[in-house]
């Protein structure tokens, strides 16, 4: 019997897979226990997230096993999706801390499948049994590689290169195939011989109706041998078996292993969840696969299959951390379209923000000067969040771009963006928008397209809501935009704004509201239209404290003093 150097309850091979916000993955080990994280510079791991706690979590080792314990962090310790105070970790359980966007830890204890068949045929042997037959001993050291090289390799291929070879140790086999399922068909991943050499062009047949049969019974190993002087029925019928001289071949179906899931080395496939198989054959000799020797390879493809999983959630991270990177281009840019130079001198000054809950948003704001004297405004909100609602967003401030002084013009360029919107999205989208036009003289034109009604407001305090005059664009056919007009006294002010405002959540659920708009732009009647913009996006930072952002935030205050 090989035997093993003598380990501690702390030498099990532990580790975390620290995935960052970026989806960069780096191999970080559990030492020394206790192994504390959390955000201050005397932990273990730095969680670098200034919402994390300072002392967030740590593990510690129990009778060999890793317990993760909360440290009466903040925003609490989840482990696949729960909340948790202490938790008995499992290979592949995930970790959180609570806030979106931040760091993943994924716990990986190395091999723990192998290790556990090895424990398992060691105690056999110490007992007494009947010896499997062939040598246990190289069996043995084939899984153990296979553990070993889970350890210290994060190429997927040479951990599926060394599943194949101990399969093909364990069994007897002549050749080992790992193949994925590719739709339809079937991708070969591996093709080795049992020197674990790559096989060769001329070698790569396989059985493939006994493979796909595999893969659709619910068999968690299917063997076949064949006489070749009495073929069966079913085995003719199969002409590749005959037509490579096959005596006999085993076929072990790979199924998905969920991460953060525990599950034994005894698992049925189905046609539906099985991601590949585990094939071997041989020409000269029937493959061994006494009691013993069927628990090791099954516990291989386990194996096999769980790095497959980790593989493709790889996979996944990456391709998220790049649509990620690109809606960061398209966020940059959608804010480079936001005015930079507002005026705030003269006889018309404004200020204004825009926020979108995600990367980009279907909110925006523009001032255009029309000519020297006359300004045009607008602040729009298109329905939806998301790429398609900042996209159209894009569109209308082109649209708004070319302004002119007559309201007959006004009104058409609404009807059309109106008749554009309904006719391209087919009525799924819509926009609310507030347009106008401030002339020197103070005289106001403006539509009020289902937008969220403007503040006027006085110098002296006095307000009034500009409430809407028609539906918004895109929302009805045939609808009709008329212009409004009035004129504005030297200090008035508009405060011009989207939903995300006055529907800004705080961690109680309570919205900021339109009275409480009301009564804060009133108290800085008379602030400028800078210092009352900045009283109203400090007030909502401070009612929503640390709540999510579930909409668009886009304000803009207009001031006129001629």
């Amino acid at each position: 019997m090989m035997a093993l150097p003598e380990q501690t309850e702390a030498a099990a091979v532990a580790a975390l897979i620290v995935v960052d916000p970026n989806g960069r993955r780096t191999r970080v080990e559990i030492k020394p226990i206790p192994f504390k994280i959390g955000r201050h510079a005397d932990n273990n791991l730095i969680i670098r997230d200034s919402r994390a706690s300072r002392n967030h979590a740590q593990i510690v080792l129990e009778n060999g096993q890793y317990i993760l314990e909360d440290s009466g962090s903040r925003h609490g310790t989840h482990v696949n999706g729960a909340r948790i105070e202490r938790h008995l970790l499992r290979n592949s359980d995930r970790i959180e801390f609570g806030v979106p966007d931040s760091y993943q830890l994924v716990f990986a204890l190395d091999g723990a499948g192998l290790k556990h068949a090895f424990e398992q045929h060691t105690a056999r042997e110490e007992s007494g049994a009947r010896p499997i037959v062939g040598s246990n001993l190289v069996k043995l050291r084939a899984v153990l590689e296979v553990a070993r090289t889970l350890q210290s390799s994060f190429s997927t291929q040479d951990v599926l290169n060394a599943v194949v070879d101990a399969a093909l140790t364990v069994t007897g086999a002549e050749r080992g195939f790992l193949l994925l399922r590719q739709q339809n068909d079937l991708e070969m991943r591996v093709a080795r011989d049992r020197h674990g050499a790559p096989l060769g062009e001329s070698d790569l047949r396989v059985p493939r109706r006994v493979i796909r049969r595999a893969l659709e019974q619910r068999r968690e190993l299917l063997s076949m041998s064949f006489d070749s002087l009495n073929l069966t029925d079913e085995a003719r019928a199969e002409h590749s078996v005959a037509d490579l001289e096959l005596r006999s071949v085993v076929c072990v179906p790979l199924v998905r292993i969920n991460a953060g899931s525990s599950q034994d080395t005894s698992v049925l496939s189905t046609h539906t969840d099985t991601v590949g198989v585990l094939y071997m054959d041989s020409r000269f000799s029937a493959a061994d696969l006494a009691a013993g020797n069927r628990e090791l390879l099954q516990t291989l493809a386990i194996e096999a299959s769980t790095i497959l999983e980790n593989a493709r959630l790889l996979e996944e991270e990456r391709a998220k951390q790049k649509i990620e990177e690109e809606l960061d281009v398209a966020r940059a840019i959608q804010q480079s379209l936001l005015p930079r130079h507002m005026p705030s001198d003269g006889w018309f000054r404004a200020c204004g923000s825009s926020e979108a809950s995600r990367q980009v948003g279907g909110d925006y704001f523009d001032v255009v000067p029309v000519d020297d004297s006359c300004w045009s405004a607008v602040v729009a909100d298109v329905s939806g969040k998301g790429v398609s609602s900042a996209l159209l967003a894009s569109l209308l401030q082109g649209a708004f771009l070319t302004v002119s002084e007559n309201p007959e013009l006004m009104s058409r360029k609404l009807d059309r963006i109106s008749q554009f919107l309904n006719e391209r999205t087919e009525g799924g989208k819509y926009a609310t928008i507030f347009y106008c036009l401030l002339h020197r003289t103070g005289r106001l034109r403006y539509i009020n397209a289902g937008h969220c009604a403007p503040l006027l407001i006085s110098s002296g305090g006095q307000y009034e809501y500009l409430e809407a005059t028609a539906m918004p664009a895109g929302l009805v056919q045939d609808a009709e935009f008329s212009v409004v007009e009035r004129r504005l006294l030297p200090g008035d002010r508009m405060v011009i704004y989207t939903d995300g405002v006055t529907e800004a959540e705080n961690p109680s659920g309570d919205f900021f509201g339109r009275k409480h708009l009301r009564e804060l732009a009133v108290a800085h009647a008379g602030d400028s239209c800078v210092g009352l913009h900045t009283a109203i996006q400090n007030a909502v930072r401070a009612f929503v404290k640390d709540a999510p952002q579930a909409d668009d935030i886009t304000l803009a205050v207009l001031e006129y003093q001629p």
